[in-house]
This record gives structure tokens, C-alpha cells and sequence, in this order.
């Protein structure tokens, strides 16, 4: 006969983290080294008594998962022979009187666990109630429904995997500090279903991207971290030194030089998912550092590129969240639908009412800044003035994915001038809820154009923009053998993830942003 009461759900009331007084959330100062101390000497406890709270292995047959994949139709009150070794963290305890109820949970779920003292014995049901909540258990025992329905494991036997010294945050109340949950990333996956949801996505996107872009014949390769010259992108690169060689390296900017290099020798096909360094501010989108993609594809130009953004991101969106609708400020929005194409030029002239294009007298368009508002420095010239104008006027309007194209000469210095316009270049970026998402060219192979570009680029970080790049010599010597027609194209993996997960963030979807240093309170 079965041991199971007729009120036998664990969650209807008990120990849990979230709502329980003892722990975390619910102490601070004195409370919560008290319980510390508590814990402390329960470890202690457990060592004289022979037992290893931190043992080497545990052999687990089943996920949580896996239970509920197999087990999860039999009707209430059912038992079988089944013997499962399972293990996860304890989120929940509940006493009743013989009887014990738990709840385990791992990377792949929750259980119930149902622990009889006349199953486990006297000794062993008396360890289990001094357990605390936030231990890992390693549970073995048969699969049963309780009288309710309730899939559990019937306990023969419990191991402690590691005793948790420092009590679990309470998920209402004790992990409610962004500064906190970001800073103890540890703990606000324990607590915070929300956070782990948006990892998996980003796990999930990735894994997406890998699959499409193999699919395709692109082959994955890894390039270096440290630069002689930090080119590739407009950013602040951060320094280090390299004390052997005596020489100043920079953490890279971007992955397109070396990519490219590898185009020129044949490989036509490549792609770098990697992380990125940027001497720059901290924002809702900006991090320090941050993971791209980048890809090349010889023969193909801005417009293949446009088409692989396309699927990338209607892959990753089906094989993330099962479905390609998402909700982008209180729109649904069907990724799978064609995405619209307009120049950067239309865009800002029809938000700002007034032609705009940096063939214009440079002294009109700072005239148009300071109407609306936008702040110039002295440095820019028509093209940078055009860029900052449409970010002013039009990007967050840009709701619903929409590539913007034909990006100034002067801010685009590795991409190919526009076919039909020379102020123009074929370049693209992608702007999706009003942030861009991906970055791509038609990409210049002239050398001796690409020199002409590198040493205006020169010029300008000489005038003080430490943004601005410099005279790659290795690179120029590598497009002088030959570089095929090619399309290049960069995505933001952080803010794909961001757009998944439906968070507003970049640090959301960082496992550990930077943050300024912890200050001893």
C-alpha cells in the first residue's frame, strides 16, 4: 500500500525558496551570518559523523526531464519498479509527520520527491530533516504519482552532493537589485526562471547560427584576440603590452581584417563567431566586451549578405522559440515576413522634413544639427553629420526589422562606393526595435583605394579621434595578391539574444557583465 496522503502536493505549503523567512531575501546583517554560522556547524556535524558533505561524483541515470519524458502519462496514485538515480538542487521541503516532500530541481526541471521514513529508516529520514534548502541531493528511488497526480520520486536513498553554507536568496524579495542579480550571476539563475530562460535562448541562437551557416559551406575559424593594429571597425581599442616582444597589442575590434585575409588565400567561405573589445561606454546595448559574428563569402556582394542576415536570424528565432512571431513593443511581428530596404539618406530626410545627403555644403548640414538639436564637432565632415542626423531623427523609429543601406563614404571606409551614387557606399546595417542588429558591405578589394581610405583614416585619429583607424600595412600587402568580389556582413549575437529573449538590456543576456568593482559595505 501506499504510503502517499490524500493532501500530499509539496508545494501547498513548507519550506521553499521564495517565501520562506529563512533565507536569503529574508536575512540581512546578523540574520544572515547567524544562519551562516547554523549551516556552518551542520557541516562540521556531518564531517564527525563520517559523512563527506562535498563528495567526488554521483551517478545519476535520469535528468529531470528524461523522468517526466518517460513517466509523465501514468494516471494518480501509481507506482512502478522503475530505479532512477536523479540529482538537483533542494528548492522546497515540506514535513508531514512520516513523511517528508521535496522538490529537486535541475538543469532540465522540477520533481517532487516523496521520502517515507518507513522507506529510508529512521537514521536517514532524521538527516533528512536537517537538510536546507539550496543543497544538491542525489536521490535514488522508483518513480511514482502521488494521489493527486503528482509525478515523484519515491526516496530509497539520498546522497548530499554539497552542502550550501550560504542560504538561497529569496526569488521575491532578495534578488530584486539589478546591480545584484547581474553582480551574483550564480544566484539570480538559482531564483530567476526569467534569466535562465534568456541563456538558453542565447544558447540556442548561437547553436542556430553554427548550423546554417555549415549548411551553407562556410567553414569556422578563429583568428587573433591580439592586433599590431586595431582596425575593422570605428572604436576605442583597449592596450595591453606584450613583455617578450616588447610590443603594444591591441584586444580587437572587430574580426573583419583577418577574415578577409583568408578570403584573399581561397578559403571563400568563412565565419568567427568571438568576443570583441571596445574601450567605450556602458549602455542598455554597449558593453566592453561583447560576441560578433562575422562572415565572408567570395563572389557575392552587399545583397547575398543581406539574404544570410535574413535566414540567420529566422533560423535562430524557429530553432529558439519554436515560432518566428515575436513582440517587439507591443507589436507582434513576424520575423518570416519580408524585411523593407531604404537608404540612410531617405530615411533622415523624411523624418527631418528636408533633404539630406553629405554631398551638401557641410556648413547646411551643422546648420540642421543644431536645429534639431544634435551635437558636431568641428572634425566632421557631410557623411558623419548624415549618420548622427538619422540617428536622431529616424533609427528608433525603426520598429520592425529594416535594413538601412547606402551609409556615407566618409563613416564607411571598408566598404565599396555605391554603384550609382559616389557619397554613398553599398553597406547596410540592420536596426530591429529601434537598435542596430547587424552591419554589412559590398567589401573594397582595390588596394590602392583601400590605402587612399586607411591613410584618411590615419589623418583623422592624428587630429585626436581615437575612434578612427590606421594604415594596416600586412592588410594592404594581403588585398595586392587579390581579393575576389565579396560580401562581408557582422551580427551582435548579444542584441539577437536581447531581441529573442525579449529583454531590454545587453546585460541580460552577458552570463557576467562588466560592472564597476563590488565596494565592502
Amino acid at each position: 500500500m501506499s504510503d502517499t496522503p490524500p493532501n500530499d502536493d509539496a508545494a501547498a505549503s513548507g519550506d521553499h525558496i521564495g517565501d520562506h523567512s529563512d533565507i536569503d531575501g529574508g536575512l540581512t546583517g546578523s540574520g544572515l551570518e547567524a544562519e551562516r554560522a547554523r549551516r556552518t556547524a551542520r557541516l562540521a556535524e556531518l564531517r564527525d559523523n563520517g559523512v563527506e558533505p562535498y563528495p567526488y561524483r554521483f551517478d545519476r541515470t535520469h535528468t529531470l526531464a528524461e523522468i517526466r519524458d518517460e513517466w509523465g502519462e501514468l494516471e494518480a496514485g501509481a507506482e512502478t519498479e522503475a530505479k532512477v538515480a536523479v540529482a538537483g538542487r533542494m528548492m522546497l521541503r515540506r514535513d508531514s509527520g512520516k513523511l517528508v516532500f521535496g522538490s529537486l530541481r535541475d538543469r532540465s526541471g522540477e520533481i517532487q520527491l516523496f521520502i517515507s521514513r518507513a522507506v529510508v529508516g529512521d537514521e536517514a529520514f532524521a538527516d533528512v530533516k536537517e537538510l536546507d534548502l539550496g543543497d544538491w541531493l542525489g536521490v535514488h528511488g522508483t518513480v511514482m504519482t502521488t494521489r493527486k497526480g503528482e509525478l515523484s520520486v519515491k526516496a530509497d536513498r539520498i546522497e548530499l552532493l554539497a552542502k550550501a553554507v550560504r542560504p538561497m536568496p529569496d526569488k521575491w524579495h532578495g534578488l530584486t537589485d539589478t546591480d545584484t542579480r547581474f553582480r551574483q550571476r550564480y544566484a539570480d539563475l538559482i531564483v530567476n526562471a526569467d534569466a535562465r530562460r534568456a541563456f538558453e535562448i542565447r544558447h540556442a541562437t548561437v547553436a542556430s547560427f553554427r548550423r546554417t551557416l555549415t549548411d551553407q559551406g562556410f567553414i569556422e575559424v578563429e583568428t587573433p584576440v591580439l592586433h599590431v593594429e586595431a582596425g575593422g571597425a570605428l572604436a576605442r581599442p583597449f592596450t595591453t603590452h606584450h613583455n617578450t616582444l616588447d610590443l603594444d597589442l591591441h584586444l580587437r575590434i572587430a574580426l573583419e581584417l583577418h577574415l578577409k585575409r583568408l578570403i584573399v588565400g581561397g578559403m571563400e567561405r568563412v565565419f568567427e563567431i568571438g568576443r570583441i573589445f571596445r574601450n567605450e561606454g556602458i549602455s542598455t546595448r554597449h558593453n566592453p566586451e561583447f560576441t560578433m559574428m562575422e562572415l565572408y563569402q567570395a563572389f557575392g556582394d552587399m545583397t547575398d549578405v543581406m539574404a544570410i542576415t535574413e535566414e540567420l536570424i529566422v533560423n535562430a528565432a524557429r530553432d529558439a522559440l519554436g515560432t518566428t512571431v515575436i513582440e517587439i513593443q507591443g507589436l507582434q511581428v513576424d520575423l518570416a515576413d519580408p524585411w523593407p530596404r531604404a537608404r540612410m539618406v531617405d530615411l533622415a530626410s523624411e523624418a527631418l522634413g528636408v533633404e539630406v545627403h553629405p554631398s551638401q555644403p557641410v556648413e547646411q548640414l551643422r546648420a540642421l544639427a543644431e536645429q534639431h538639436g544634435v551635437r558636431w564637432e568641428q572634425r566632421w565632415g557631410g557623411g558623419k553629420l548624415v549618420e548622427e542626423l538619422f540617428e536622431a531623427s529616424a533609427e528608433r523609429s525603426l520598429v520592425r526589422p529594416t535594413f538601412v543601406t547606402g551609409h556615407p563614404t566618409e563613416i564607411s571606409p571598408l566598404a565599396r562606393v555605391d554603384r550609382t551614387d559616389p557619397w554613398l557606399t553599398e553597406r547596410f546595417e540592420l536596426f530591429v526595435d529601434g537598435r542596430e542588429l547587424a552591419n554589412g558591405y559590398s567589401e573594397l578589394n582595390d588596394p590602392a583605394e583601400q590605402r587612399a581610405r586607411f591613410e584618411d583614416e590615419q589623418a583623422a585619429k592624428d587630429a585626436g579621434d581615437a575612434e578612427r583607424g590606421s594604415v594596416d600595412e600586412d592588410y594592404l600587402r594581403a588585398l595586392e595578391y587579390g581579393m575576389p568580389p565579396t560580401g562581408g556582413l557582422g551580427i551582435g549575437m548579444d542584441r539577437v539574444a536581447m531581441l529573442l529573449a525579449g529583454v531590454d538590456t545587453i546585460k541580460e543576456v552577458i552570463l557576467f557583465p562588466t560592472l564597476r568593482p563590488e565596494v565592502e559595505s
